[in-house]
């Protein structure tokens, strides 16, 4: 078992059921510090390669996933996995894709649809979730296929 991220870290959200997750930008310096054990990379080209576990969801900048059962499929392998693992979401600059990662995971772990944007935003990020169609796709996330 891995130890969990420090609570009080830049990044760091915790989720109703009290797991820990680290939201980042990939376009800054990895954080001083204990690194991840599994990462999801939200990139539109492959992400450069990591010392620990990864999975990448392709998702172009300002836009939404390329597979939305795959990137489905990454936010709950990361929220299964982050009850005993460090575990990050990153995009680029760590505020759109990854804020709508981190709000579709909120779903997942109980946040009603239509309060999850608002929750990341209070959790995570004053900007997380930049436009209008990563709104709409969190609020119809409950209801996506599986």
């Amino acid at each position: 078992m891995t130890e969990s991220w420090d609570p009080s870290d830049d990044g760091i959200v915790r989720f109703p059921s009290g797991v820990l997750v680290r939201g980042r930008g990939l376009r800054q310096a990895l954080p001083a510090g204990p690194t991840p054990s599994f990462g999801v990379y939200l990139l539109g080209g492959e992400p450069p390669l990591t010392r620990w576990d990864a999975r990448w969801v392709r998702w172009p900048d300002f836009r939404l996933p390329s597979d939305r059962r795959q990137a489905r499929a990454a936010f709950e392998e990361a929220l299964a996995r982050a009850a005993d693992e460090r575990v990050e979401v990153a995009c680029g600059g760590g505020i759109g894709r990854t804020g709508t990662a981190l709000a579709c995971m909120a779903v997942l772990d109980g946040v009603p649809a239509h309060e999850a944007v608002a929750f990341v935003r209070r959790h995570y990020h004053h900007r997380a979730v930049e436009t209008p169609w990563q709104r709409r796709f969190i609020r119809r996330f409950d209801r996506a296929e599986r």
